[in-house]
């Protein structure tokens, strides 16, 4: 079993319009609704590739509800959701058809209580002697402490399980203190932790200030990680045109579950690479296609760095 952590859980909103202008009105031509922050993402394209996955964090209001109704409705994955008064935010993606860019919308997250973070503690802890390898993904909701995902992370260590995180600012700031597996920030996310915008040398910074792995997310070029084992980047065959939304979240999952399965790290990575490309042709977050997840990964190359 595999534990995702989504803390600020969303319902994710996509729509799609032949073209975006500013200052227009636009007809929409369709319209889908999936369960989304980060953490959820993870675990429903771990679901598809096989691994049975339990999904926690807050949800709450309506949308947590419609959330909550959709897991178990149709993703294969276990909803160890906690529910929280204020309510759960919904995300936005507007995707151009003419150009394929897609334009994100983010609502605030629900102010979680003291109370409601002391009952999530316990709640983690059981979950966490239960599961083979943690994910935690995402921004914190208002009213959860920075240093969140480094007591997360010290809990999981603790139990002997793996963590990968994957957050950005302060809190990934933090968690990288608490030594976790493998964290996965983008280029962005890097150059804040580490202000270097060179990937090779901050990848590596990064990877002293804690964490046992870095791997870094180049957009389009792939992964770039610096290990114990050694320094890759992972790159896909081609570039592919289309819906990034998610592309990182994939390749958080196809970490993970290559980690859980004992796989080399060049196995990990290209796992990952063809993931997260076949998620870009994939209509929303959370979701990948089948067919060019199988064509890519036979053509990912893994080289030193």
């Amino acid at each position: 079993m595999i534990l995702t952590v989504t803390l600020n859980t969303a319902l994710d909103v996509t729509y799609r319009v032949p073209r975006l202008l500013p200052h227009a009105s636009h007809r929409v031509t369709t319209v889908t609704e999936r369960p989304g922050g980060k953490g959820l993402n993870v675990a429903r394209v771990l679901a598809a590739l096989g691994h049975k996955v339990t999904a926690t964090g807050f949800a709450g209001g309506p949308a947590g509800s419609l959330v909550r109704n959709m897991l178990a409705a149709s993703s294969g994955v276990v909803d160890a959701l906690l529910p929280c008064e204020g309510a759960s935010r919904r995300t936005l993606a507007v995707v151009d058809e003419a150009s394929g860019d897609t334009t994100q919308f983010n609502e605030p997250g629900p102010h979680i209580t003291p109370a409601e973070w002391s009952l999530f503690l316990a709640h983690y802890e059981e979950l966490v002697a239960q599961v083979r390898a943690v994910a935690l993904c995402g921004s914190l909701p208002p009213g959860v402490p920075v240093g969140a995902y480094a007591v997360l992370v010290r809990l999981a260590r603790a139990a002997g399980v793996p963590v990968l995180l994957d957050t950005s600012g302060e809190a990934l700031r933090r968690g990288v203190a608490a030594r976790p597996e493998i964290i996965k920030p983008n280029a962005a996310e890097l150059a804040e932790l580490t202000g270097s915008r060179d990937p090779l040398p901050a990848t590596r910074d990064a990877r002293r200030r804690g964490a046992h792995a870095v791997v870094t997310s180049l957009g389009p070029g792939g992964l770039l990680a610096a290990t114990a084992e050694g320094t890759w980047q992972a790159a896909p065959p081609r570039p592919l045109s289309g819906n990034p939304t998610g592309a990182g979240d994939s390749a958080v999952a196809g970490l993970l579950s290559a980690l859980a399965e004992g796989l080399d790290w060049p196995a990990r990575l290209t796992r990952a690479v063809a993931l997260s490309a076949a998620t870009v042709l994939a209509p929303v977050a959370g979701e990948f296609d089948p067919r060019t997840y199988e064509e890519v990964r036979g053509s990912v190359k893994v080289t030193p760095a």
